[in-house]
């Protein structure tokens, strides 16, 4: 007797859905819930530290004391679980987006896209509910500027080409930060700390999904359009440089105005030159340095491409560096 099967045996996949497949079972195997398995009825443990000194450059700021150090980590912490909820706002929805291409086609994939896309939506309700949690345990006063629905509009108005690769290097400074710096260090808060273990093992799935449709719409792409692209992704990175002053200054000044102390001068400007260099550091820097996303850059785009991309970085890469 033959049963019907809505998709082929798995040895007849395609290459790509055979991934696609892979990345199914993964998700399925490495399933998590925010409460079960993260928050697990914890708070914050706010004597310790949550961003690692690997990330924040807090160790360039010698005056601090050592409770200033750890509420400075503690204000860049908040707002890096902020800037992820931000973030996927626009990657859920463009993950959705790209599902309809398989919609009558591939099943596999549309399953994993759509997995993806659910993912996307869970860390977003986490990372809302990590900023109620910090609320409560520091001083009023600090604001996330950035709206996550005008921010995913206008990443959403540029080519898929520079969206996917903008997403691809996203993702893959989330698992390098974990991997680098958080895991490492044993002086974070254990619910901040797992908050991004949890993250970290759906990030890998699906770098590797903004890797496949990236290639696959290059492919798609005349040389015409990918150069345009490329000017898109330029403008993107520029965008998100352009939060990440916007938010190291009020960081900054939050930090600042909560110390408990009257900071000098130079020490105000101290602040804010290490605020600035940590966030293009940790949002821009970091994931253009990234080896796997530099090679499939490297594979897509023209050696003259590079350059203008090389070119625009240019001016972050030498302030981080100071």
């Amino acid at each position: 007797m033959h049963v019907a099967t809505l998709e082929p045996p798995a040895q007849t996949m395609s290459p790509v859905t055979q991934r696609y497949a892979k990345c199914i079972e993964t998700s399925k195997r490495i399933r998590w819930d925010i409460d079960r398995d993260v928050i697990r009825g914890r708070e914050f443990d706010f004597a310790k530290k949550f961003m690692p000194d690997g990330l924040s450059k807090i160790n360039e700021i010698a005056f601090l004391r050592p409770a200033e150090a750890r509420f400075l980590s503690q204000v860049q912490g908040r707002t890096y679980a902020n800037m992820f909820a931000l973030v996927e706002r626009y990657i859920g929805a463009k993950t959705l987006d790209l599902g309809k291409g398989y919609a009558l086609g591939d099943q596999v994939a549309l399953e994993a896209l759509v997995r993806f896309a659910d993912e996307e939506i869970k860390h977003q309700m986490l990372f809302r509910r990590l900023e109620r949690m910090a609320a409560a345990g520091m001083p009023q006063g600090y604001a996330f500027l950035p709206n996550p629905d005008d921010v995913a509009g206008v990443v959403l108005s540029k080519s898929t080409w520079a969206v996917l690769a903008l997403t691809l290097d996203i993702e893959l400074f989330s698992q390098a930060h974990y991997r680098s710096s958080i895991e490492p260090d044993a002086n974070l808060s254990e619910l901040w700390k797992d908050v991004f273990l949890f993250h970290w093992k759906e990030e890998s799935q699906h770098a590797i999904m903004d890797e496949i449709e990236w290639r696959r719409e290059d492919a798609r792409v005349s040389a015409a359009e990918r150069d345009n692209s490329v000017t898109d992704l330029i403008e993107l990175v520029a965008a998100v440089d352009g939060i990440c002053l916007m938010q190291a200054k009020a960081d900054a000044d939050y930090f600042i105005a909560s110390a408990g102390r009257a900071i000098a001068a130079g020490e105000a400007t101290a602040i804010h030159d290490v605020m600035r260099r940590a966030y293009r550091w940790q949002y821009v820097v970091s994931g253009a340095q990234e080896a796997r996303f530099g090679d499939v850059l490297k594979a897509l785009a023209t050696p003259a491409q590079m350059e203008r991309i090389g070119a625009a970085l240019g001016p972050i890469v030498a302030d981080v560096a100071g």
